[in-house]
């Protein structure tokens, strides 16, 4: 018996340094300071760059903000309401490597429409932060 695998590319650290870029460019614009981190698709710290007019929390919140992204394969602007008491994931254990945050700013990465990786943008307003990492994630397209 023959197996077919079809090799996708995977998320590179010049990759992730253009989204970094992308990102903080359309952070700029908006007069945000805004940290962003990117992960591999195992979850693995590619680039990160916190703004130095950034409050320090918002490193973290953006490294929660993409691993939330990976886990669960989907921008977290879609899942909060999940999370809601009622939601898909009102009960979801938070023991994992570090704890999911549902908040918008974490967007995965797709390559041909399969998950190599994630970024996330923390600093702004969640909807500002969705955008950033959407802009940067149109940029590798």
């Amino acid at each position: 018996m023959t197996s077919t695998t079809v090799a996708v590319a995977p998320l590179t650290i010049q990759d992730a340094e253009v989204l970094v870029s992308a990102a903080h460019r359309a952070a700029e614009t908006a007069g945000v300071t805004v940290s962003v981190t990117v992960l591999d698709a195992g979850g693995h710290l590619l680039a990160f760059r916190r703004d130095d007019r950034a409050v320090l929390i918002s490193g973290e919140t953006s490294t929660r903000k993409a691993y939330t992204a990976l886990q669960l394969n989907s921008a977290t602007r879609e899942l909060v309401d999940a999370v809601q008491p009622g939601g898909l994931f009102h009960t979801l254990p938070t023991a994992l490597d570090r704890p999911l945050l549902f908040i918008a700013g974490g967007v995965p990465v797709r390559r041909d429409g399969r998950l190599i990786g994630a970024i996330g943008v923390g600093g702004g307003a969640p909807a500002q932060d969705h955008d950033f990492a959407v802009a940067a994630v149109e940029t590798l397209v």
